[in-house]
C-alpha cells in the first residue's frame, strides 16, 4: 500500500466518528472544493479548509462520513467512495433517507493534502474524473 493511501485512510479513519478536528495532513496552501451539493464553493488555506467544512458540518447534526472504498487514481490523487449520514438541521431529515453515495478526490504534494475536492453526488463526481463505479 502506498505512503498516499496510507495518508488519506488514516485521515479519514476519525471523519468515520464525526471527528474532523486534525489538521496535520493539510498542506499550507490547499486548495477545498465543495464541486456540489448544499454549500458548492472554493477555499484557500487551512483557514480556508476550516471555513468550508464549518459551512457543511453546520447544516446536520451528527454528520459523519465511512468510508467503502479508497483507489489509486495516480501518484498524486487518491478517490475514496463514502457514504455520509446525519440529520438535517433545519428539516430534521435523516440522510440516510436520501441519496447518500459520494467521493472525494485527494491530491497529495510532499505528504500533505494539497487539494480536496468534495462531491456529494457520486455519480456527477466520476463523470467529472471520466470514470465509472
Amino acid at each position: 500500500m502506498s505512503e498516499n493511501l496510507e495518508l488519506v485512510r488514516s485521515i479519514c479513519e476519525p471523519w468515520a466518528r464525526g471527528d474532523f478536528s486534525s489538521s496535520d495532513w493539510v498542506h499550507p496552501e490547499i486548495e477545498f472544493v465543495i464541486a456540489d451539493g448544499p454549500a458548492p464553493g472554493r477555499w484557500i488555506g487551512l483557514g480556508g479548509l476550516i471555513d468550508g467544512f464549518r459551512q457543511v458540518l453546520s447544516a446536520y447534526d451528527d454528520y459523519h462520513t465511512v468510508a467503502e472504498e479508497f483507489r489509486e487514481l495516480d501518484s498524486e490523487r487518491i478517490l475514496k467512495f463514502h457514504h455520509y449520514s446525519g440529520r438535517g438541521k433545519t428539516s430534521g431529515l435523516e440522510l440516510g433517507q436520501m441519496q447518500t453515495q459520494a467521493v472525494n478526490v485527494f491530491h497529495l504534494r510532499a505528504g500533505k493534502v494539497s487539494r480536496l475536492v468534495v462531491y456529494f453526488n457520486r455519480e456527477q463526481g466520476l463523470a467529472d474524473l471520466g470514470l465509472k463505479e
